[in-house]
This record gives structure tokens, sequence and C-alpha cells, in this order.
């Protein structure tokens, strides 16, 4: 099970769309094979939460100790953290709403959850090749 939260006013989304995204997304990732690290296929629930930039940046700074907001933060007891006001910048610069630009972050988390990693250029690569494969399809 995944619920969908929006916890900012600033940018204005499709809830419903996100959550319809949300659940097609968990299914095609459920679907890839697990990585070392896979934490998806014992969660019961998933949770998604979109908030603002300034609240992304006080959870970047305490759980990575980085300062300055970031687009999406997964934690492995299945909770998505989701900037909309990221979503939006990066969404225009590349020609995407902030909806789809949510998606694109919430699938990101999804298959973080189910052991991909980009840390590493060839891990950042195979997860980024999967996210490309599955997200066209997905978005509709």
């Amino acid at each position: 099970m995944i619920t969908v939260q929006n916890r900012q006013r600033k940018i204005s989304l499709n809830l419903a769309a996100l959550r319809a995204f949300s659940q097609e997304a968990l299914t095609a990732v459920l679907a890839e094979p697990p990585q070392r690290g896979d934490v998806l296929a014992v969660l019961d629930e998933i949770g998604v939460t979109i908030v603002s930039d300034a609240k992304m940046a006080k959870l970047h700074v305490d759980f990575m100790g980085i300062p300055g907001p970031t687009d999406v933060l997964t934690f492995e007891h299945g909770e998505i953290v989701v900037s909309a006001e990221t979503a939006a910048r990066y969404g225009a610069e590349h020609s995407q709403t902030p909806n789809d630009e949510v998606s694109l972050y919430i699938l990101h988390g999804l298959l973080h959850l189910r052991g991909f990693d980009d840390l590493e250029p060839a891990a950042a690569e195979k997860m980024r090749t999967v996210q490309a494969r599955l997200f066209e399809p997905l978005r509709k």
C-alpha cells in the first residue's frame, strides 16, 4: 500500500494523479529484480509526503548533514519525502510539469527502497536506466 500526502501550499499539484501514479509505480518497481539492500518487498506501507523547500532543507541537514533542500529523501522504513518547490524548479528546466517531476521523484524513491543506489557511477547509471525505462510508460 502506498499513500501520498501534500503538506505544502506553494505549488499546485494534482494529488489524485500522483496517487494513481504511485500505485502503478509501486507495482512496476516490485516487478524489477530486487537489488542488494531491498526493503520494498517487506514493507507493509509506503508513505509519500510532499513538502516545501524549507521543510526539506531541515530534513536534509537533520538526516544527511547537508544544508539546503534536495529533491527527494528516501528512508528505509518506507517514507519518501519530496520537495514540491524543487520539483517545480527542476521541472521547468527540463520542460516537465511539477506533477511529472514529483512523479519522477516518487519513482526514484521507490527504486531506492528496492535496493537501487546512485552513489557510485555504475550503480547510478543502472538506476537511471531502469528509472527512464519505467517512467515514460507510467506517466502516460
